[in-house]
């Protein structure tokens, strides 16, 4: 094998593609900055006891590990950001009121998440820590929705559901770990004759639940359709009222419920939620941001505060939006003119890009679109529109 041969789902993103993932990069920083979110930026590496407090096995089995030559200890890469930043808010800025943060980095994972996708995302998310009540949740999703919007996605459709739903069917039940997992995962596969093999010690009223759950996914009418089929509980009560007080407020796009969906259970207190982007026709159809309320992920760092936000893998974006148009660039010829250099820093200095012909490279290709050239007139260099004759 070459030596210059790359570990499987690890991938080089040459010019076009790092230049879109640069702005896209950019554009959504900002849309976090306008929301007033300040940025953080957690080592990439850490101490794995840290790195994995509380964190469950899924997020140690995505972990890659290593020695520290330096103290002997064990070290793990992240696999995701969120219990750093969470680290963060509890022990290094330790604030009394709301904190909005957020961050962008590349996390390591050992599997890659689905089939195709890198082992190397570039994680961005957005955090609100310290607001128990709806309002976080919905400026969590409106921010998600902005920051599509900034990448250009097409047709955005939210996804809610509430893991207090299944907690309330469960409620009293008493059940071993390896049971409750296997219930969690039947109902997150849709997979009723599991299900149904599952539940059959559980009361009939909440096995009859926990088998509707499957059934219950689609527009707005599946609020009312579990309000008057699954066993009433105020737990249930108020999973149910607030995935209505979300879609109440929320619009610019389709917005579906999966009251099954159970994908990070054992993460989420609360709502949880997903973005996707595409018609499902002339575009394909992307889970691109998957967020909710995860109350606990402080506890273990000693203070545990109301939280909420959502992530997102800028590389998988990317291959999800239409490329961005090049732009528009200078073409300059090589010189050591003391004219030629002043007219090639003035335009630098403004912003402009201004690319310089090395001799002998006058048809050569690369990134830039230039559609503009520095010419001298009469002792002047000055910009024209580019011509290639």
């Amino acid at each position: 094998m070459s030596a210059w041969v790359l570990p499987d789902q690890i991938a080089d993103a040459l010019p076009s593609e790092a230049r879109h993932i640069e702005e896209l990069r950019r554009d959504l920083l900002d849309s976090a900055r306008r929301y007033g979110y300040e940025l953080v930026m957690p080592p990439l590496l850490e101490h794995l006891e840290s790195l994995l407090t509380g964190t469950g096995e899924a997020l140690d089995l995505q972990t890659f590990k290593l020695v520290d030559q330096l103290s002997g200890r064990t070290l793990g890469l992240r696999a995701d950001s969120t219990p750093q930043v969470a680290r963060i808010d509890a022990h290094l800025l330790n604030r009394e009121g709301v904190t909005r943060l957020c961050y962008c980095g590349p996390v390591l994972h050992t599997r890659a998440a689905r089939a195709h996708a890198t082992r190397e995302p570039l994680q961005f998310g957005a955090e609100i820590y310290g607001h128990a009540g709806l309002e976080a949740d919905l400026e969590s999703i409106e921010l998600a929705r902005v920051s599509l919007l900034a990448a250009n996605v097409g047709q955005l459709t939210l996804d809610m559901t509430d893991v207090r739903i299944v907690d309330a069917l469960l409620q009293g039940q008493t059940l071993s770990a390896p049971h409750l997992a296997a219930i969690h995962a039947a109902l997150a596969a849709k997979n009723v004759p599991e299900l149904t093999v599952l539940t059959r010690d559980l009361p009939q009223d909440v096995a009859a639940g926990l088998c509707l759950l499957p059934q219950l996914y689609g527009d707005a009418s599946v609020l009312d359709d579990a309000e008057k089929r699954l066993p009433r509980s105020p737990m249930l009560a108020s999973a149910l009222h607030n995935l209505r007080w979300l879609a109440q407020r929320l619009s610019g796009m389709a917005i579906t419920f999966d009251l099954a969906d159970l994908r990070g259970y054992a993460y989420y207190t609360g709502v949880r939620f997903a973005l996707f982007g595409g018609d499902g026709v002339g575009e394909p159809v992307h889970e691109l941001v998957r967020g909710g309320r995860y109350d606990e992920v402080g506890a273990v760092f000693g203070r545990k505060r109301p939280a909420v936000g959502f992530s997102l893998d800028i590389k998988e974006l990317v291959q999800a939006v239409p490329p961005r148009p090049l732009r528009a660039a200078v073409l300059a010829p090589w010189g050591e003119q003391a004219g030629l250099r002043h007219a090639i820093d003035y335009l630098r200095a403004r912003g402009d890009t201004v690319v310089c012909v090395l001799p002998g490279h006058e048809h050569e290709v690369n990134e830039f679109h230039c559609d503009r050239q520095l010419v001298e007139r009469d002792g002047q260099w000055m910009v024209e529109p580019f011509s290639k004759s």
